[in-house]
């Protein structure tokens, strides 16, 4: 199975969709989507991220997510407004979109959910006594309980 190819930690771009949008990024100026450069050296090269998600109306926690490799199947809405905030047209908005579709496409499933219960919960549940305690996993499973928690 192939998979994405990554740059190193650090880099800014996990996924070739990381770095197609920070090449983007980089090489927009404040100017060209109207904001206003203050007084003073920038040392970023074109927007900044929080720029960027500020136009695109996304936080800028997802952003860096997306640019790094982190986050893999952003919503058409999302594609569309990173299109809009960084001026690409029709063919380079294209590309964005097909870069995403390969990006979740290689995507690793995220982890199934845990069966097991780490003992400080056990021991924390047993403190609770008379009070009933119980344990379920994200799929709603039961995993583990005190007396007061079976009986209920």
């Amino acid at each position: 199975m192939a998979h994405e190819p990554t740059t190193p930690a650090g880099d800014g771009g996990g996924t070739e969709l990381g770095l197609f949008l920070r090449a983007r990024r980089t090489g927009t100026r404040p100017e060209q989507v109207g904001l206003t450069v203050g007084p003073g050296l920038r040392r970023t090269p074109g927007l900044r991220r929080e720029e960027l998600a500020t136009l695109a109306g996304i936080s800028i926690d997802y952003y860096v997510r997306l640019e790094r490799g982190k986050e893999t199947r952003p919503s058409p809405a999302v594609l569309d407004s990173l299109a809009r905030a960084l001026r690409l047209d029709d063919q380079e908005h294209q590309h964005l979109r097909e870069l995403a579709v390969h990006a979740a496409r290689y995507a690793e499933p995220p982890p199934a959910p845990g069966r097991t219960v780490h003992p400080h919960l056990k021991v924390l549940m047993e403190t609770m006594r008379p009070c009933p305690a119980y344990v379920v996993s994200r799929s709603m499973d039961f995993l583990a309980s005190n007396p007061g928690g079976l009986a209920l």
